[in-house]
């Protein structure tokens, strides 16, 4: 057995106003540390007016409160400065970590300069209207097809080793004063110092967050697109895995024209050939993901997903060409700061 193999872990879950969560998310954690399977298990409360701490700690995990409601990124980074773990394992609060997680933590970080291993949730999301298993099952279907070797990084059930993350400087927590896109940005900052990040398949969780179309819409323009938006055009631009790759762009421009091949309806009604026709070039691009949730839904549940979908990519390829505007046109060059409200 090598080293890596027996990499010591601590599971980091920051929590907020969890107690009704903790009886589902954190017995299986707890299994694992009285395995040995890990070494400590650490809830950051970040100030929760519920009962989150005390729960937490009478299920069995070491409690760490942080001195101001901070957000999650300043949660773990509280418990990185008391981990006793060589490898800083991040679950969040609404996730259900799968019992082989850390086999496969250890296994990933046995690889050649690894530094950071991130998994997807699992294909039984917890919140059953068609909208939100859309949404989860989503995440899931990029994650599960990524390449191997990733440029980011996700915290909702990924693994960083405890020395690299200190030396990065950990999450940063000044310019996302709210949960948002601080994984993804420390994902390239470990990147650049030539170490990997690897995509595992098989380190999973069940989510047990309901969306909806506006809790979604939000999330998507103002925590996720923007901010990301930002961050890639300030660096490298658009990277080429997950929702940002080469064949996401083919899609999103189809769905683009979509929409204004149906504009153009409103001049001329006889061009109504058009629209069924890019409508079903955007079926067939999108094949992938269409046999996906038909698998776990349907037939009905894919169409109605792949039809929001287009929809999705509409608003995200216009929030990315506005801040490429943003930025070589106004020259706001700096705005990558996400505030709390």
């Amino acid at each position: 057995m090598t080293q890596d193999q027996t990499l010591s872990i601590s599971v980091v879950m920051p929590a907020y106003n969890t107690e009704h969560l903790l009886p589902r998310v954190l017995p299986p954690l707890i299994a694992m540390l009285e395995a040995g399977d890990v070494s400590e298990v650490l809830v950051v409360d970040d100030q929760s007016p519920d009962g989150t701490a005390d729960l937490a700690r009478k299920m069995g995990a070491q409690v760490l409160t942080t001195p101001v409601n901070g957000g999650p990124g300043a949660a773990r980074n509280l418990a990185a400065e008391h981990a006793v773990g060589e490898v800083l394992w991040f679950v969040d609060s609404d996730v259900i970590a799968w019992p082989d997680g850390p086999e496969h933590i250890r296994s990933a970080m046995s690889e050649d300069n690894v530094a950071a291993v991130f998994g997807s949730y699992d294909d039984a999301p917890d919140g059953q209207a068609w909208f939100s298993r859309y949404k989860n099952l989503l995440h899931r279907y990029h994650h599960q097809r990524a390449k191997r070797d990733a440029c980011t990084f996700w915290a909702g059930c990924g693994a960083i080793r405890a020395d690299v993350f200190r030396e990065v400087g950990g999450f940063d927590i000044k310019t996302y004063e709210v949960p948002s896109i601080e994984d993804i940005e420390l994902g390239y900052r470990i990147a650049e110092t030539g170490r990997r990040i690897v995509v595992e398949p098989r380190l999973q969780g069940k989510h047990l967050k309901v969306w909806t179309m506006r809790n979604s819409l939000s999330t998507d323009i103002f925590c996720r697109a923007l901010p990301w938006a930002r961050l890639m055009i300030s660096r490298e631009g658009l990277t080429d895995d997950l929702n940002t790759s080469g064949a996401e762009r083919v899609r999103a421009g189809l769905a683009g024209l979509l929409l204004l091949s149906i504009l153009a309806l409103l001049i001329q009604p006889g061009w109504w050939p058009v629209p069924l026709l890019l409508l079903g070039l955007a079926f067939w691009a999108n094949r992938d993901l269409l046999r996906e949730m038909a698998a776990h839904g349907g037939v009905w549940f894919a169409v109605k997903c792949l039809l929001y979908h287009q929809f999705y990519y509409i608003y995200s390829a216009s929030i990315y060409a506005w801040c490429l505007f943003e930025y070589h046109v106004l020259g706001q060059r700096q705005k990558l700061h996400v505030r709390r409200n």
